[in-house]
């Protein structure tokens, strides 16, 4: 937090300290294992051993952290590394137990801790602990997340299905007189709940659901995929996120004005641990840079992170590529002379139509309808200076094309920005995914078609990553 230091309750002696930005991304999100430090009832069903190799790491999202210290050793039952930053990540003292992690979203493996914790309470041993000796070289890794995006919405008889697009076309292709006109009926690859609960038991380390027609109704109405997210909830125990139709809207039925935080709130209830906002977020970047750089504290991306902070809200953006013959023939900004187009070097295998080799990546809106004067890395550094906690990055030219992720984009965002990046769009095969790993430096990948269609198992590309030294969760859900 910013200003004088607050005091605490001043139970436990130390103090909390916010990550260091320069030195890795903030916040931490993601799987991460734990060093013990005592054995205690309360992990019972864990494996003491478990940080030797890949399994049981739990989920963390948090961007401030308590050091270890001398006044505090006798507190810490685990304790975490974050890319060199040692911070306790668990404390126990008698009867009191309390974790930096979230064992609700940590799979089985935090069922089995809270399974410990219960059984120790009804038992009446939670309060044995025995110290354990600790080796100080012992380190744990933020592993790579396997993220399984659905994307739902009505089809053309009003039942809510999971579909995928190509380059956002969700319709399969109308060839009933002769040609291809693309309007045919709604895609249909499942149920979202039981296709939402396969990823979950198959290791997928979080799930998205994306409703990808809501920008035309408004989520309060919604009452079908509230339902999807309250029903998903209740069986699934990693992180869910929703997005579509983050925004303020006036119901045109009863007149009433509902605010983006309102909304945001609904799908909280619902079973949300996160929000993704994609055009609000673009036209709170657009204004951010015409009002020369002004937080009103007023857009839905402030509004929901100042309540739940900057880890519940992901900015989703959906560019597509404007090729350029060389790097200074980019137009200027219509819109603000503080925003500038950033421009891209395309790799070989990539260049544009005409043998183009370079692009900037035009922001879209409305679902890719609407193309504005705005590029990818603006909204991205604008979304982070009003505080979003993650970056979503798709791309609309490598959308279901299965031809790897656009590592050009990726790595630009990256660099851009501190916030964790999930890179989205064009995956199909395994290795892309170790690909955009290597190359890019993101925290997480994301996919859809090729595990809908059964075409690639997650656990397969859990265990390419291993093969290539990249840490996977791969203890299953």
């Amino acid at each position: 937090c910013s200003g004088a230091p607050l005091k605490g309750l001043g139970v436990i002696p130390g103090k909390v300290v916010k990550f260091d930005e320069t030195k890795r991304s903030v916040p931490h999100i993601g799987w991460n294992g734990t060093v013990r430090h005592q054995q205690s009832r309360a992990m019972r069903y864990l494996d003491e051993h478990a940080h030797e190799e890949n399994g049981e790491e739990v989920y963390f999202v948090h961007s401030y952290y308590a050091p270890l210290g001398e006044e505090n050793r006798e507190w810490v039952l685990t304790r975490t590394t974050y890319e060199g930053q040692e911070f306790i990540s668990s404390v126990q003292r008698g009867c009191v137990v309390a974790t930096q992690f979230h064992p609700e979203k940590s799979g089985v493996t935090g069922l089995n801790f809270i399974k410990g914790f219960l059984e120790s309470v009804e038992d009446g041993t939670l309060a044995q602990t025995t110290p354990l000796p600790t080796n100080p070289t012992a380190h744990t890794t933020l592993v790579k997340r396997i993220v399984v995006a659905l994307d739902v919405r009505s089809n053309d008889h009003g039942d809510l299905v999971v579909t995928k697009g190509d380059q956002y076309d969700v319709r399969e292709s109308d060839e009933s007189n002769g040609t291809s006109t693309g309007r045919g009926g709604v895609r249909n690859l499942g149920k979202p709940v039981a296709l939402a609960s396969r990823y979950y038991q198959e290791g997928a380390d979080e799930i998205a659901f994306l409703n990808i027609t809501s920008f035309r109704q408004g989520v309060i109405e919604d009452m079908p995929m509230l339902q999807v997210l309250e029903e998903a909830s209740k069986g699934i125990f990693v992180p869910l996120t929703v997005g579509g139709g983050i925004r303020s809207y006036v119901d045109k039925e009863s007149g009433k004005t509902y605010s983006a935080l309102e909304v945001a709130s609904r799908y909280f209830r619902a079973g949300a641990d996160k929000v993704s906002i994609g055009s609000d977020a673009v036209h709170a970047a657009e204004d951010y840079y015409i009002s020369n750089h002004t937080k009103t504290g007023e857009t839905s991306i402030e509004s929901i992170s100042q309540v739940y902070g900057v880890q519940a809200v992901v900015i989703s953006i959906d560019p597509k590529r404007v090729y350029l013959t060389s790097p200074t023939s980019v137009s200027p900004s219509t819109l603000s002379p503080n925003i500038q187009h950033t421009v891209v070097t395309l790799p070989p295998s990539q260049t544009g139509p005409n043998g183009e080799q370079y692009c900037w990546y035009q922001c879209t809106v409305k679902g890719g309808r609407e193309p504005r004067d705005i590029c990818a890395i603006s909204v991205a550094k604008a979304a982070e200076a009003l505080g979003a906690g993650e970056i979503m990055l798709n791309c609309i030219d490598m959308d279901g094309q299965c031809n790897g992720f656009d590592l050009a984009l990726m790595k630009a965002v990256r660099g851009a920005v501190s916030i964790p990046v999930i890179a989205s769009s064009g995956a199909g095969k395994e290795e892309h995914f170790r690909e955009v790993f290597e190359e890019t430096g993101v925290q997480a990948a994301l996919a859809a078609g090729m595990f809908h269609r059964k075409e690639v198992e997650i656990v397969d590309v859990k265990r390419c990553l291993e093969r290539s030294g990249i840490k996977a969760r791969i203890s299953g859900n």
